[in-house]
């Protein structure tokens, strides 16, 4: 696609019931094929503008437009195609469904209704649970599995999905400098395979902001710093790719 795959025009943004906004007048662009890191202190707004951005907050003001597309008008019909990794999803110790079935549910949008999962989406989830370094946890329930082996479950769950567009919020929390090297190898990968463009919400240094093509900062609900970080990998991405 031509133009950038997010893109936010003064957006303002608040949670129901709250009299003061989340988000101030935020305008944003992201290429194709970028990883943009989004930092700032806890109440920021960094979640918010993820949860923008993926349909599920709406805006008073502004526009917002992923993959060309209005997510006011068509926000459902884009997460299918947005892999979203939220920050605060845990599972307590009596959740009963499998982590392979956890993985799964990220392909139903591809499935589709009264649909069994095929022998490609039964990949796809393979995939993504051998990328996490968890295949062995396939079959264990999810609500048994550390803080940080949940973590890697819904990172595993997201990249299951096959979008080109991540939203990942805090994906290495609860994780040792060990599985945070792996995770941001994961990113890596799937930055380069498929052309994708990642937005990380993240409070701490490490590798997934070391290979950050910018940084933008947020305090208050207002974008404070746009940086560039390195060489841009958009420049990689062949034109088209969305």
């Amino acid at each position: 696609m031509d133009g950038p795959v997010v893109a936010l025009d003064a957006v303002d943004a608040a949670y129901e019931g709250e009299r003061s906004a989340a988000l101030h007048g935020v305008t944003l662009r992201v290429r194709a094929g970028e990883r943009l890191v989004i930092a700032g202190p806890n109440g920021a707004g960094k979640t918010t503008l993820l949860e923008v951005i993926n349909g599920l907050l709406p805006f008073q003001y502004g526009e917002v437009r992923v993959f060309g597309r209005a997510v006011a008008a068509e926000g459902r019909r884009l997460r299918t195609r947005i892999a979203y990794m939220p920050q605060d999803l845990s599972f307590p110790p009596t959740t009963p469904f499998l982590v392979r079935d956890v993985v799964m549910a990220a392909r139903y949008a591809q499935i589709g209704p009264f649909r069994w999962p095929s022998a490609e989406d039964r990949r796809h989830v393979a995939c993504a649970l051998d990328a996490v370094g968890i295949r062995t946890l396939a079959g264990r329930p999810i609500g048994r599995l550390s803080g940080g082996q949940q973590r890697k479950a819904l990172l595993a769950r997201a990249l299951a999905q096959g979008s080109r567009l991540l939203l990942l919020d805090e994906p290495t929390a609860n994780l040792d400098p060990v599985a945070r090297d792996e995770v941001a190898r994961v990113v890596s990968r799937v930055e380069e395979e498929l052309g994708a463009t990642a937005l990380v919400v993240s409070h701490e240094a490490g590798p997934l902001r070391d290979g950050a093509d910018r940084l933008v900062c947020i305090e208050d609900g207002r974008i404070v710093a746009d940086t560039p970080q390195t060489p841009s990998r958009a420049a990689l991405v062949p034109a088209g790719v969305a």
